[in-house]
């Protein structure tokens, strides 16, 4: 990468982008307080199956989609799987976190790259967090591999870090479980770049009762 490409894509990947990411748990908070993840082999086995079978990989798949409509100026392409995107969540609160996460990506990238607003308010009144992410990438030059690899690892970050506060977990280790998870991130995300548009499944449904859960559980630190 170039030095300010480079940059850009420590940008977009920063655990600091001011999308709310930290306030979500995605229902890992709904699983310890039920006791079915209590440590770090838990909880890790937990994301593998996540990255491996659950709507991660449509998000990345979607993500992959939106960089190649933004190469090919396909904005009818770009709202398709905007739309496509949202009607896959299974639960109001899933589909409330990509909208948030979307709508404050999309103004801040509106605010560093003021060209880039036709584009992304064409979009609609809903923004799906991974097609902003894509319309940044594509925009900063930064390559749909290196993008996909980038939302995945931000992804798995952003659990861990629930997981060290909900479990809870020291600082070291959670970072010993993204370190090993590395492996996975890259062939899940060689899998995501295969995948045809009608191979485009998750199996899902553990993950949306322990979401559904955790909308009505008694206390809880996170938002979803």
């Amino acid at each position: 990468m170039h030095d300010s490409v480079l940059l850009s894509f420590l940008q977009l990947a920063s655990s600091t982008l001011p999308v709310g990411a930290y306030s979500y748990s995605e229902g890992l908070e709904t699983w310890v307080e039920q006791g079915k993840i209590t440590d770090e082999t838990s909880l890790g086995g937990w994301l593998r199956d996540s990255l491996r079978l659950g709507s991660i990989r449509l998000d990345g798949a979607v993500l992959i989609r939106g960089w190649e409509a933004m190469e090919q100026q396909d904005n009818q392409r770009l709202r398709y799987w905007n739309r496509w995107l949202l009607a896959t969540r299974e639960t109001e609160e899933l589909r409330q976190q990509t909208v948030q996460m979307g709508r404050s990506l999309s103004l801040l990238l509106q605010t560093l790259e003021p060209d880039l607003a036709p584009v992304v308010q064409d979009l609609g009144p809903e923004w799906s967090y991974p097609l902003v992410f894509a319309i940044a990438a594509h925009h900063w030059q930064i390559s749909p591999a290196d993008a996909l690899l980038a939302y995945l690892q931000t992804w798995v970050s952003n659990l861990i870090a629930a997981g060290v506060k909900l479990i809870p977990l020291g600082q070291t280790t959670g970072q010993k479980l993204l370190f090993e998870l590395h492996p996975h991130i890259r062939a899940i995300a060689d899998k995501i770049l295969a995948l045809e548009d009608d191979n485009l499944y998750s199996c899902n449904w553990g993950f949306a009762l322990s979401c559904m859960a955790h909308e009505t559980q008694y206390t809880r630190l996170f938002r979803s």
